[in-house]
């Protein structure tokens, strides 16, 4: 709810208010995933994302049977906050886009080519599975206690600059959704509150899939990859080994203290 909040609200301020611009939608979705993380953290993990949910129980020993649950709250959440962006926008939104058509419907879901640029279907699936990847393969080492992760709770600032670096570089074919909860709830509320299209793209085609199946195989292969490529490595072993200072590689073994080392 709080990503939402900051995510869907920063577009409907840019698209109906003409306040601001891509960069500041960058930023402010960051920073929407940065606050929601803090909000949640102690709680649920603070997933935020079905993608990430998904992947953490297929490679990370998330349970299963919280799996639904939590995807289920994720999903909740996004819609909540959507119908509280279209309400408060609602004079903005009806003043730009009176029929309330495709051209506002980008507010609260994501479009091939975000509704203009000569992206199809499979254009954009392709791009929300690199996109997830990308975002889970980071988020993995971001938090993996093995690797250098950040301290001092700045875990969730870090996850936040990601998403505005994902942004930034990987939102011009698909509106970087990367989160199937986060488009398909305020989709399912604009539904439901006069967008008659929400379901389908700017040609017609029903779209509403490729946001939540794309970025649920993209996290499970960004995931997979960091296992095979980072994870397998950092056992506490051979983290320790690669991390003694030369020189002291046996100095346990020989018997001497470590303070006389």
């Amino acid at each position: 709810m709080i990503l939402i909040l900051f995510g869907v609200g920063v577009v409907a301020q840019v698209v109906g208010g003409g306040l601001g611009d891509h960069d500041s939608i960058a930023w402010a979705w960051g920073l929407g995933v940065t606050m929601g993380v803090y909000v949640a953290a102690r709680i649920s993990g603070g997933h935020l994302n079905p993608a990430v949910t998904f992947s953490l129980a297929l490679f990370k020993g998330f349970p299963w049977v919280k799996v639904l649950p939590y995807i289920v709250a994720q999903f909740l959440g996004a819609f909540v906050a959507a119908l509280i962006v279209r309400w408060n926008y609602t004079e903005v939104l009806h003043k730009v886009d009176p029929g309330l058509t495709i051209k506002t419907q980008g507010v609260f879901s994501t479009l091939p080519g975000n509704g203009s640029l000569p992206i199809g279907t499979w254009g954009a699936f392709r791009d929300q599975v690199i996109g997830t990847a990308i975002l889970l393969f980071v988020v993995l080492a971001l938090t993996d206690l093995l690797n250098l992760p950040p301290l001092a709770n700045l875990a969730p600032l870090m996850i936040g600059l990601l998403i505005v670096g994902i942004g930034m570089a990987w939102g011009t074919a698909a509106g970087y959704a990367i989160n199937p909860a986060r488009d398909f709830g305020p989709r399912v509320a604009s539904y439901l509150t006069g967008y008659e299209s929400a379901f389908r793209d700017q040609y017609g085609n029903l779209y509403f899939w490729v946001p939540i199946v794309a970025p649920l195989i993209g996290g499970a292969l960004g995931a997979w990859l960091y296992q095979v490529l980072i994870g397998r490595y950092l056992t506490v072993e051979q983290v320790e080994e690669a991390t003694t200072p030369v020189g002291t590689v046996g100095v346990k073994e020989s018997g001497t203290s470590e303070n006389d080392a």
